[in-house]
């Protein structure tokens, strides 16, 4: 399209009613036509300066409608100049929100200052673009109006950090839609789901359960309150995600990686996080830790088990746990995790002679679990709730 090209579009008529038409319509009409050229054509560097000055005038107009009509027809356009963006972003809702949603001229850095100072409406704009930096996240869920977080909180495009899920659930964490957005993400960290179990009931309790896959008795015993007893399951949904380590770091640093835990989970099977457990509490690393415990002997064991702190009392029945997992293999064969967890249980059950009362009865209800489990796979039953 040449600069010859665009004129004869307007006639001498066209200008009269794109300066001072009668009627915002009349104007609006004009404006709709030319951005729709502007938007589609490829444009030499002179038709662009011709085209910015049209645009320029464009967003002076009186009348909402016209500014509205230049915001709306090149909300997607590259060729929109970024100080008519900015200019537009900060004009009435009406006009101001499809660029602020859409507009791929600003740069981040114009976003986080628009999103510190605009209204909540338009936050919500901000919040819904196609992609959000991790930044820009942090800056709405610490600063943003609860409308504009509930839109963050569903929109896959905007990238998340711990601190922007954290000010989010500090802040509106007990929102139905908040909740929601966040439940219905294609993945929340395992901490987050832990900390939303005993937040949200009904609907949105079933809903976290079944998409992010929490067994259904986690989420019953984290909601009554019975967290130590819910966290070994949650174990496994960590180690599902490659949040393993992270995980038992938060568990330290929340004073809840506890010595009866972490017997619990060895006595079950969980030995990924039993190695991790101790690599937290010992400050070894996790790689030297293994070797301690599988490759080094009695004395390797021993070792790590006084640096991680664990009252030596508990290294006898500790030892014989080991030596139980390392005589139990999986079978091979579907849901063989389960079937495993029941035999390794049943094996610490007949060689462990004085288990404390509490133990055994949480040692038995969950042979219970894993058996029923196992059970119903092999009749054909669906087990996928509870694939712990």
């Amino acid at each position: 399209m040449s600069v010859q090209s665009i004129r004869p579009q307007l006639t001498e008529d066209d200008i009269h009613r794109l300066m001072k038409g009668d009627t915002p319509e009349q104007r609006a009409s004009v404006a709709h036509r030319l951005c729709r050229r502007i938007a589609l054509d490829v444009l030499t560097d002179e038709e662009r300066a011709y085209a910015q000055e049209i645009m320029g005038i464009l967003a002076e107009d009186a009348a909402d409608l016209v500014r509205r009509t230049l915001s709306v027809t090149l909300r997607n356009s590259p060729i929109l100049p970024r100080e008519i963006a900015f200019k537009l972003a900060q004009d009435i809702e009406a006009v101001a929100i499809p660029v602020l949603q859409d507009s791929p001229v600003f740069t981040d850095e114009d976003l986080i200052e628009l999103a510190l100072s605009v209204t909540a409406a338009k936050q919500v704009a901000i919040a819904s673009r196609d992609s959000l930096s991790l930044t820009l996240t942090e800056v709405l869920t610490e600063h943003g109006a609860l409308e504009a977080v509930r839109a963050l909180s569903g929109n896959e495009g905007a990238d998340w950090s711990d601190k922007a899920y954290d000010d989010a659930m500090r802040r509106y964490g007990t929102d139905e839609g908040v909740q929601r957005g966040l439940i219905s993400r294609e993945y929340i960290p395992t901490h987050i789901a832990e900390k939303m179990v005993s937040l949200v009931s009904g609907q949105l309790f079933d809903m976290l359960v079944n998409r992010h896959e929490l067994p259904a008795q986690l989420a019953i015993d984290l909601a009554s309150g019975a967290r130590e007893r819910a966290t070994i399951d949650l174990v496994e949904q960590a180690g599902r995600s490659h949040d393993l380590p992270r995980f038992v770091t938060q568990l330290n640093l929340n004073g809840r990686l506890t010595h009866s835990l972490i017997m619990r989970a060895l006595c079950c099977g969980q030995m990924p996080f039993v190695e991790h457990a101790l690599a937290e509490l010992s400050g070894v690393g996790h790689q030297r830790v293994w070797l301690m415990i599988h490759d080094a002997g009695p004395l390797g064991l021993q070792a790590v088990f006084d640096r991680a702190g664990m009252p030596r009392k508990m290294l006898p029945a500790f030892r014989a746990a080991v030596n139980v997992f390392h005589e139990t293999s999986h079978d091979g064969g579907p849901n063989d995790r389960a079937r495993f967890r029941a035999r390794m249980i049943e094996r610490v059950l007949t060689q462990f002679q004085a288990i404390p009362r509490e133990d055994l009865e949480y040692l038995l209800e969950k042979l219970d679990y894993y058996s029923e489990m196992a059970a119903m796979e092999e009749s054909g039953g669906d087990a996928s709730f509870g694939a712990a």
